[in-house]
């Protein structure tokens, strides 16, 4: 991509992304969108990558290896209390300038992967979803899995702004908290549907030694999101997950043979297919309706055609396209526009 494509990537990422979010983050890609230098460096990143979060991923990271370089203080997540952002810039280039050969390895090497565990929120009340629809336990595999904590959902608690109570595991001490917009509110069972099997395909599966790098792609100030990432990593060490390195959609369809028929498949994946090539994209989707012309099956999705949350059913042959609503990068609050009109009590 050429500089003014990633200029333009970066002022977007601001606007849409960081603003009410990360004043930090806002405030340097903005500065980064107009300096020449920085976004000839930005070329190097790997093709298909989210640029801006590589790019500030990349920085967060060398920062928190060695944190004594000045640009430290503006940081929350190194410092108690940081730093006006106004007065950032200078420092983050004077670092990016000083460390090049080492960030220009990482956006070469590094992937951005999932690693936000309040997406959670929403994959609660789609998997309760699907278990109403068949009554079947569920079998799943996550496209995109890093390391495996939203195949893991069903481990969190959760609680809804405009619900009463908590919903969810209730033996844990992971509580995930989300708001519901939208149409409608979700049947939420008070305990997790059940999973028989979680399998996590991705190009490099995240191991313990990963996790400096994936805490690195969360925004400075998101303190609980990295209490959550670290909770979850440690919860989900007990969960027997089958994790796959290489390409789900290639793999997959071998699995779903491996799957009995009193078992309903879930596929899903958040925040990953704007990274999946528009034919691949095409190819998974096919392979899907295949699928579902013989068994029951559901694809949940979001980022592949828009940025909204989409459920694919294919229930008894018969194909069923909803379209669930927009989502919070980061799952502090979902819209929820489907119907249901049952609940399990």
């Amino acid at each position: 991509m050429n500089k003014q494509g990633i200029s333009q990537r970066f002022k977007t990422f601001a606007e849409k992304e960081c603003k009410d979010s990360s004043p930090l983050y806002e405030y340097l890609s903005l500065k980064i969108a107009a300096d020449d230098e920085l976004l000839e460096l930005c070329t190097y990143c790997r093709d298909g990558q989210p640029v801006p979060n590589l790019f500030l991923g990349g920085v967060h990271f060398l920062l928190m290896k060695d944190s004594s370089h000045h640009l430290r203080n503006y940081y929350p997540s190194i410092v108690q209390d940081p730093l006006p952002v106004i007065d950032s810039f200078h420092h983050f280039k004077q670092f990016c300038l000083f460390n090049k050969h080492q960030l220009i390895h990482i956006l070469q090497t590094k992937l951005v992967q999932t690693n936000e565990v309040r997406r959670c929120a929403y994959l609660y009340p789609a998997f309760c979803y699907m278990h109403e629809l068949t009554n079947k336990p569920l079998a799943l595999l996550e496209i995109g899995t890093s390391a495996g904590l939203q195949l893991g959902w069903d481990q969190y608690r959760y609680q809804y702004t405009n619900e009463d109570g908590a919903y969810g595991n209730d033996t844990t001490s992971i509580l995930i908290c989300s708001e519901v917009k939208g149409n409608h509110l979700p049947v939420l069972h008070p305990e997790p549907p059940p999973v028989t099997s979680r399998t996590g395909y991705d190009l490099h599966i995240n191991h313990k030694e990963d996790h400096p790098w994936l805490l690195a792609l969360i925004w400075p100030e998101h303190e609980q999101r990295r209490n959550l990432f670290t909770a979850a990593a440690e919860s989900i060490k007990e969960v027997d997950i089958d994790f796959i390195e290489g390409d789900g959609i290639e793999h997959f369809p071998g699995k779903v043979k491996e799957i009995p028929y009193n078992e309903v498949i879930c596929i899903f994946h958040t925040h990953v297919a704007n990274q999946i090539p528009e034919s691949a994209k095409k190819v998974l989707q096919d392979k899907i309706k295949e699928i579902g012309r013989h068994r029951d099956i559901f694809h949940l999705y979001n980022n592949m055609w828009d940025r909204k949350l989409h459920l694919d059913c294919y229930i008894n042959g018969k194909e069923d396209c909803h379209v669930i609503g927009d989502t919070d990068g980061h799952g502090r609050w979902f819209e929820w526009n489907l119907l249901q009109e049952k609940s399990i009590t």
